[in-house]
């Protein structure tokens, strides 16, 4: 048994202090190590969240049970004893930047939840992640309020609510003050600061900004963030569950301003009659958070983005229902009409070509004239599982409809175009819904199309209607640069407010959850990009992860390659949850494995092949969750889903 002397620097003492030597043994346990430190510093204190930090090693040694044998420690080890909870400096999606206590020992995965409870998340939600911001810190740090707001002595309190907040934000109007800021839109930048915010040029900029995620399997310490560091909140995965607006307000603001941002720095693509209905909703926004407080409130129409639809067919389907309805769902309605179609892989050449189409069940059939359709088909698609997407340009009289029919070596891309606005809401609900494998004869399929028409209702102009809040709109600020160099202000201004006359009756809860609803509807929305190099190629490519499928994309001109769903990831036998398994070799190289022998391997250029892992892991995760189980976070599973073949 070897015995001797090691040193351990204690950081409550000062940086001048001189570290404390005590002898120790091999066979002694971390915990008896921190016995003698205290008892040795003479200083009468809570010590109970302080531990060792392994400087050489950056690691924490948490495992007090463990010897210094069986840890590998020597007379040489630089250990530190320091407090595991430091405070750390977060920049907010709507640039308001907080400074809280946070743990640095625990994984970033828990460090996260922590987090969100502190900012009022009373269910347990994987939503946010962190990134550092010096990639673009002299930009970032010209933001809006770059003064943090200190929660460094706010304590947390049992999830209840005290006029109107969490009990623990209603300490002092200090904290108050604070938690209005949270949940409250804040004003937009002059069009000058924008301009000087970062603005991805190319989609290599746009995957090098997500090269910049911090491990959640690893703490705080262990990549290289140091006390009062500043490191971006963010939305990371692109599925929002269990939306409250009652109790989520601060939740539903900051989705709201990251969607704002996003659209603003051109982060994200849309049409200039999207931008100008996207400012005129924030226009409105702006307006409402600017009069008298408002509580937010359940939104008769939905309460969660993803979900409400659903919730609503769960409580018709079975219910109220006579034996005459029963009897007419027996025979499925179906959808006939005149369509154009257009396969770009096929046909890129020709065009679009006109059909008669057949809608029924789950499928869609096109013959060559209206007289054939009772013979056999030219061709019958099964839309389960598809993608369904718009592309809309109400001015233009443009509506047709983008769909990805999963295929054994990817994703086909089929165009439909609709004559008009009547026939383009039925076909489009009746897509959607058959990529959930429903037929027409569900009971939510006139609610999808009522949805469908609001919203190109909302993109409609009235070009006769007159307000007088054309000199106080700030339209610079409400748009992207591009549009601010494209228009003057006396041509933008009447055409954003001709548009907020469609959104002007809007509630402030129901103006945040449309923004969003149209912000989901973007073709490029919920893509997140990495720049990869397939095996077997000599050139870069983009990937592109989004919450159900990944994208392979010429990096030269844009174009989707081809597409794989995580539902045809192989999974092994008698597993309820779909399992996938990812080979990191020192190349490194990920391999991903998918059904009917398709196989994809390559290498990450722009970030480490872990980042990868989490994004697909992540989406995988989501998707195995329930309502039943929104209170409760498996980590050890997201781990195992997200840590490659070494955690398989």
């Amino acid at each position: 048994m070897a015995a001797w002397d090691l040193s351990v620097a204690v950081e409550d003492l000062g940086a001048d202090a001189p570290p404390i030597t005590v002898s120790v043994t091999s066979d002694l346990h971390i915990g008896g190590v921190i016995l003698k430190l205290v008892e040795k510093s003479q200083v009468k204190r809570d010590w109970s969240d302080h531990a060792l930090w392994w400087e050489q090693k950056q690691q924490w040694l948490l495992r007090t049970a463990w010897t210094l044998e069986k840890c590998g420690i020597q007379a040489d080890a630089g250990l530190i004893f320091m407090p595991q909870h430091k405070p750390l400096r977060l920049g907010l999606p709507n640039g308001l930047n907080l400074r809280l206590r946070v743990c640095f020992s625990g994984t970033v995965f828990r460090t996260v939840l922590g987090i969100c409870k502190m900012l009022s998340e009373f269910r347990n939600q994987l939503l946010y992640f962190l990134f550092p911001i010096s990639l673009f810190s002299h930009q970032h740090n010209k933001g809006i309020h770059n003064l943090p707001y200190d929660l460094l002595k706010v304590l947390m309190s049992r999830p209840c609510l005290y006029n109107g907040m969490p009990a623990h934000f209603a300490d002092s109007p200090k904290t108050e003050k604070v938690y209005k800021m949270l949940s409250v839109s804040q004003p937009a930048p002059a069009p000058e600061a924008i301009a000087k915010l970062y603005h991805p040029a190319s989609v290599v900029d746009k995957a090098h900004i997500h090269s910049r995620w911090l491990d959640s399997s690893r703490s705080l310490m262990e990549q290289g963030v140091q006390e009062n560091d500043r490191l971006w909140l963010r939305f990371k995965y692109y599925c929002f569950h269990d939306l409250e607006p009652k109790y989520d307000a601060v939740r539903l603001t900051q989705m709201y301003e990251q969607a704002r941002w996003a659209i603003l720095l051109e982060d994200i693509d849309c049409t200039e009659e999207e931008m100008l209905l996207f400012g005129a909703i924030q226009y409105h926004i702006n307006k409402l958070s600017l009069s008298e407080p408002q509580t937010m409130t359940s939104s008769p129409a939905m309460d969660d983005l993803d979900s409400a639809l659903q919730c609503l067919e769960v409580k018709l389907d079975g219910a109220n229902s006579s034996p005459q309805d029963m009897l007419e769902n027996l025979t499925a309605p179906e959808l006939n009409d005149y369509l154009k179609i257009f396969r770009p892989k096929r046909l890129t050449l020709k065009g679009y070509k006109q059909y008669w189409f057949k809608f029924k069940d789950a499928s869609i059939s096109y013959y060559k004239s209206k007289e054939e359709s009772l013979g056999e088909p030219i061709q019958q698609i099964n839309l389960k599982g598809c993608e369904a997407a718009p592309d809309v340009n109400v001015a233009g009289q443009k509506f047709c409809i983008k769909l990805l029919i999963p295929a054994p070596e990817g994703m086909n891309e089929v165009y439909l175009r609709c004559e008009n606005e009547e026939q383009y809401s039925s076909w489009m609900a009746a897509c959607r819904l058959a990529s959930k494998g429903k037929s027409l004869a569900d009971s939510s399929f006139q609610s999808e199309v009522q949805s469908i028409r609001s919203f190109l209702a909302m993109q409609q102009t009235n070009p006769n209607t007159h307000t007088d809040d054309s000199m106080s709109i700030n339209t610079h600020s409400l748009v992207s640069p591009r549009y601010s160099k494209k228009y003057k202000t006396k041509q933008l201004t009447p055409r954003i407010l001709e548009a907020y006359q469609n959104v002007a009756q809007l509630s402030l809860t129901d103006a945040l959850l449309r923004f969003l609803q149209i912000w989901q509807a973007l073709p490029d929305f919920g893509i997140s990009l990495v720049v990869v190099r397939f095996k077997g190629s000599r050139k870069d490519e983009v990937l592109g992860i989004t919450p159900n499928r990944l994208i392979r994309i010429d990096l030269g001109v844009g174009e989707v390659v081809k597409t794989w769903r995580y539902n045809n990831m192989r999974q092994p036998v008698n597993q309820t949850i779909k399992m996938f398994t990812f080979f990191c070799t020192q190349s490194p190289l990920v391999a991903i494995e998918f059904d009917g022998n398709v196989n994809i391997a390559f290498s990450c250029v722009t970030a480490d092949c872990k980042i990868v892992h989490e994004f697909i892991g992540g989406y995988i995760f989501m998707s195995t969750r329930s309502r039943e189980q929104s209170d409760t976070l498996n980590e050890e599973l997201f781990h195992k889903l997200t840590g490659g073949h070494e955690a398989l």
